[in-house]
């Protein structure tokens, strides 16, 4: 079997190849790379979030069955000049930077690693979460500044504490979880809102019936699910409305999700304390976008699923499934399984 390693700054081409051989997989293997995150990526032949030249993976793929990548566009076009191609594992929680449609027509496997970053998002969904409340990034930058605000100890300018508050989460998957149980042992009532939930909650948590419901119960509202074109624009000016005054808004989630003008006048009249955003509107930011003027709310560039623990998990699934693939087994996070009924 001939593999295509093909990596980039963050799954490194020699995680990949440590994975491999930690599997025990007999292979030969090649290697290439891209320079995500050096430069972003973007929409390439009908796929997302994609990074790299068709071209130059089409030349390296020629006589490899299996691709094992992380941000490499896997395009119609790719597959289709590849006929050795037979598996294509992608490194990340959804398969965005494949055309899983084309490759089910071609006959060719596509798996991912779901779950890779989950405790990565996690942590830092937390830390955005407490950063909001208690502000961190704007004092830090005023005191650099040289403004020592003592005036923050007022009782209408301090934040709440997550002990005894009521944080609702929208989404309980394996991020959603994670987020629960650590608010939880924080002293924090927790609430869910997730319609795909099936089975009973912990005891620990309660489940509501409706969005409406959670947003007018919630003193944080923080957002895990994934997008979808049913739960597009699910927060915007009405639902924040719904939120207690003082409330505070987080998103770690899906760009999607959040009206962020609506988001910014909230912050702007007062009626939110504070906010806080990994995903946004557009990314890059633009320098001049509201976001960056808005008083009270804290952002990050897309980072919450980076961590080296994410790369070695992503790299370490996906190998799983290459041995399983490798034993004529059905890959454990195969997306399209109906190939293998072909």
């Amino acid at each position: 079997m001939k593999i295509l390693l093909a990596g980039d700054g963050f799954v490194l081409t020699e995680i990949l190849q440590t994975a491999i051989d930690e599997s025990g997989l007999d292979a030969q293997t090649v290697q290439i790379s891209n320079d995500w995150p050096v430069t972003p990526m973007i929409d390439i032949g009908g796929v997302h979030e994609a990074n790299g030249d068709e071209d130059v993976l089409i030349e390296a793929l020629q006589g490899c069955e299996v691709l094992f990548t992380h941000t490499q566009p896997v395009t119609e076009k790719v597959m289709t000049a590849s006929p050795d191609l037979k598996l294509v594992v992608v490194c990340r929680g959804g398969p965005v930077n494949a055309d899983v449609a084309a490759a089910t027509r071609l006959g060719i496997q596509v798996c991912n690693t779901p779950g890779r970053n989950a405790n990565a998002t996690t942590e830092h969904s937390l830390a955005m979460i407490l950063a909001a409340a208690r502000q961190i990034s704007q004092r830090d930058a005023e005191l650099k500044a040289g403004n020592w605000r003592g005036d923050y100890y007022r009782y209408e300018l301090v934040g709440p504490e997550l002990f005894g508050s009521t944080i609702g989460l929208v989404g309980y998957g394996a991020i959603g979880r994670r987020v629960a149980t650590a608010l939880v042992a924080m002293g924090a009532h927790v609430l869910i809102f997730d319609p795909y939930l099936t089975g009973p909650l912990p005891t620990d948590l309660t489940q509501v019936e409706t969005l409406e419901e959670l947003l007018r119960r919630s003193n944080v509202l923080s957002l895990h699910a994934r997008a979808t074109a049913e739960n597009a624009g699910m927060i915007g000016r009405e639902q924040l409305a719904m939120l207690p005054k003082g409330a505070i808004v987080v998103n770690c989630a899906r760009p999607q999700l959040l009206d962020y003008d609506a988001l910014c006048d909230a912050l702007d009249d007062g009626h939110l304390y504070a906010a806080a955003c990994d995903v946004l509107p557009s990314e890059p930011l633009p320098p001049d976008h509201r976001i960056l003027r808005t008083p009270n709310i804290t952002v990050t560039p897309h980072l919450a699923g980076a961590s080296k623990s994410a790369a070695w998990i992503a790299a370490r699934l996906g190998a799983a499934d290459i041995a399983a693939y490798a034993r004529g087994e059905r890959g454990v996070n195969l997306v399209n399984p109906e190939v293998l009924d072909a």
